[in-house]
């Protein structure tokens, strides 16, 4: 679907360098988007957050006050709706560790086309996680913690992370890698419905309320 059959989406755009702030509003805008906001630092996301109202935040992780980290978790907890996508030029996988465990939709590069950013952009407001390819799995097999042990509950009991069949589990990897519903059907011989059926399974199994927290699961405990 292209951006002009798109409803306007309102996008919030953060990053300290002026040309390229500039640059990436005008490009979104030239695409139909709606630029409802730029700012230069994370102090200054922050505070127009709320008359802003925007639907997708493209972050920069390197700000000059705060951690992009730091303005992901502030900006959720005063809209838990909004849609966070960073944009950086950092491939370390800890800093896209960092900026999912905070909260954020999705994780990609500077150095992305201007089609494969507006892809990314509207995949993130339709609440998909996007990933430029190869970060997820990057992440992934970094950090394999899956878990052997029984972990203790806040009331002392001890509890095992619910059992997840090995569909479930191949879905999940598929999904934190960024692929799309169609694309893990085609991978896996299944109808996109079917897919979409073992997300919704494996969110109700983990209680998690969405696709951003589920490849957080995914990408905390290893699954790859």
């Amino acid at each position: 679907m292209s951006a002009a059959t798109d409803p306007l989406l309102r996008l919030l755009i953060v990053d300290d360098h002026p040309i390229w702030r500039n640059g990436v509003a005008r490009d979104l805008q030239e695409l139909g988007f709606g630029v409802v906001g730029t700012a230069g630092s994370g102090a200054q996301a922050v505070r127009i957050f709320e008359a802003a109202r925007p639907d997708v935040v493209l972050l920069d992780l390197n700000l000059p006050d705060l951690p992009g980290a730091e303005v992901t978790r502030q900006l959720l907890a005063q809209n838990s709706s909004v849609r966070i996508l960073v944009l950086s030029a950092s491939a370390e996988p800890q800093d896209v560790l960092d900026a999912v465990t905070a909260g954020a939709s999705g994780y990609v590069l500077k150095s992305a086309e201007l089609a494969e950013l507006a892809d990314a952009v509207r995949a993130t407001a339709a609440g998909r996680a996007v990933f430029t390819p190869g970060l997820a799995g990057l992440v992934l097999g970094e950090y394999r913690r899956l878990s052997a042990q029984p972990e203790r509950a806040a009331d002392g009991q001890r509890h095992t992370t619910p059992a997840l069949t090995s569909r479930e589990t191949e879905v999940l990897r598929l999904v934190a890698k960024g692929l799309t519903y169609p694309q893990i059907a085609e991978r896996l011989f299944l109808s996109p419905r079917t897919v979409q059926n073992h997300v919704q399974n494996t969110l109700t199994k983990l209680q998690l309320n969405n696709k951003a927290q589920f490849v957080r699961y995914a990408l905390e405990e290893g699954v790859d």
